[in-house]
């Protein structure tokens, strides 16, 4: 693992904000794993890769979602190797998540996973691969073409809520339109800061236009209204798992230079229900 330091945020928020606002505001962070293209694996362990083929249990079957068509394999991630350490949630200490998503490959795009509409919640899935269970690269099915391989590495850092996430309005009761946090200087360094591309694992989701948690929060109660004060309250017992974002190594789009969010409830994640994990996904 390669180590960061939280003084960026820690600045950008002392220089643009009063001391008092930058404190609450620093309160929020919360660690994450920004995953890397692996320039110099000598220099930095190779913690997973985005594409190439899986490995799967023996004999197990190739995710599908029933009447679209097999998933495509996005990326892997080897969690012994992993600095899970430095999260603030429970990644197993051993085994393999393994991500999957139904791409458009076999549809032209027609069929969309979205977290209001739990028929096609089947289209993204999170597998887990216990250490001690026999494995075996599974082939890519006809039809699909596997992503270019690229090999990632992990390195430790703060992360920052969206600004319309949930927390945020909770701890400074709902923002008003001239709220520091919404000045164009502090707006602008934070989107400076999380340029790039941003592969993530725990920590806080980088939304490409809105809180995913709140979409996410939003399919899991049934899509009420989006006034209903529960969304927000649901939202709160979300966190995100992983990220993957356009990738032009790995000849990945999401949509306009999008990106694939999986979230999960933090006792789920515990017992290892990646099941229960949701999918959303945004692009500009």
């Amino acid at each position: 693992m390669t180590q960061s330091t939280v003084d960026p945020l820690h600045t950008l928020a002392h220089t643009h904000l009063s001391a008092e606002i930058a404190e609450r505001w620093i309160g929020l962070l919360r660690p994450g794993l920004r995953l890397e293209k692996a320039t110099d694996p000598g220099t930095a362990p190779v913690v997973g890769r985005l594409g190439g083929v899986p490995e799967l249990p023996e004999g197990a079957e190739w995710p599908v979602w029933e009447g679209h068509g097999p998933l495509a394999f996005i990326a892997s991630l080897d969690c012994a190797l992993l600095p899970s350490g430095a999260l603030d949630i429970a990644i197993p200490a051993d085994g393999t998540l393994a991500f999957f998503y139904f791409d458009g490959q076999l549809d032209d795009g027609d069929a969309l996973v979205a977290p209001d509409e739990p028929d096609t919640w089947a289209g993204a899935r999170v597998l887990y691969v216990p250490a001690d269970v026999p494995t075996a690269a599974h082939a890519t099915p006809v039809g699909l073409r596997p992503y270019p391989e690229v090999p990632l590495t992990a390195r430790a850092e703060a992360t920052a809520p969206y600004t319309w996430h949930p927390l945020v309005h909770r701890e400074f009761d709902s923002l008003p339109d001239d709220h520091p946090l919404w000045g164009e200087d502090f707006q602008e360094a934070l989107y400076d800061h999380s340029g790039g591309t941003e592969h993530r694992l725990g920590g806080h989701a980088n939304p490409v236009q809105d809180a995913v948690e709140s979409e996410v929060a939003h399919g899991a109660l049934g899509n009420p209204p989006w006034d209903d004060p529960r969304i927000e309250e649901e939202a709160l017992r979300w966190v995100l798992l992983a990220q993957f974002d356009t990738d032009n190594d790995a000849d990945m789009m999401w949509g306009d230079c999008g990106a694939l969010y999986w979230l999960i409830r933090p006792g789920d994640l515990a017992e290892r229900r990646f099941d229960r994990a949701m999918f959303t996904w945004q692009c500009g």
